[in-house]
């Protein structure tokens, strides 16, 4: 069986030349438990976590353009036991593959009825479900024409501000995936393939919206790879 660590990138890979930048140059140091904050999570700040906020579709005057989607799966522990009141974040380019982060300066267009962002807690049954578009491909210049797959990007907070996980759902079939180095740092295939999502029938909503699952694992040697750093 594939151990936990087969399926986790490391923090430095040549091929994605960012982390030529961020890896640590050191021997990592671990720091008293004490150190870090321990009040129980998650934490919202002023504003609690709405069912609205689940929909990107819905937070302006009028709706997104690009291909409406229904992003739904689990999130479970190693055991298969259900991961109950967690708060996922996501984030995402447009149907055009640009963000409103004043940095991107990918010359596609934005559109001011999607914001990108959104959030919701898991249920009993540790199941999540979003509503938003497909997001775009888009250049970033880590090679020479270098595009990065469609994808989305996840957090995961669980019950202290210390074990929050971050991660990037992919799309099964994009012709991207084998040129992204990002996806690609994950050096065991079944790691790579934790990252997909697929296309869902049952989710599907007729004449709506196309469904993608996607379940999450939380540790064990089927865990979801999740970024370093």
């Amino acid at each position: 069986m594939a151990s936990e660590l087969e399926f986790e990138p490391p923090y430095l890979f040549p091929d994605y030349r960012a982390t030529e930048l961020r890896a640590p140059q050191q021997q990592l140091v671990k720091l008293p438990r004490e150190w870090f904050h321990q009040a129980r999570g998650p934490v919202f700040g002023r504003i609690p976590v709405r069912q609205e906020d689940a929909d990107l579709t819905t937070q302006h005057a009028g709706a997104p353009l690009g291909e409406r989607i229904i992003i739904t799966g689990r999130v479970t522990d190693s055991g298969g036991r259900a991961v109950r009141n967690t708060l996922i974040e996501v984030w995402q380019a447009n149907a055009a593959g640009r963000y409103i982060d004043p940095v991107d300066d990918h010359p596609a267009p934005l559109d001011p009825n999607f914001t990108g962002a959104g959030r919701c807690l898991t249920d009993d049954e540790g199941v999540y479900r979003f509503v938003t578009v497909k997001p775009g491909a888009y250049p970033w210049r880590n090679h020479a024409n270098a595009w990065r797959p469609a994808h989305v990007h996840f957090s995961l907070f669980g019950p202290s501000l210390g074990s929050r996980l971050v991660t990037q759902m992919y799309f099964a079939g994009d012709p991207l995936i084998p040129h992204d180095p990002i996806l690609n740092s994950i050096p065991d295939e079944r790691g790579r393939s934790l990252l997909m999502a697929r296309f869902d029938l049952d989710t599907t909503i007729p004449e709506w919206a196309l469904g993608y699952r996607w379940d999450i694992v939380l540790r064990g040697g089927g865990a979801t790879p999740m970024e370093q750093g």
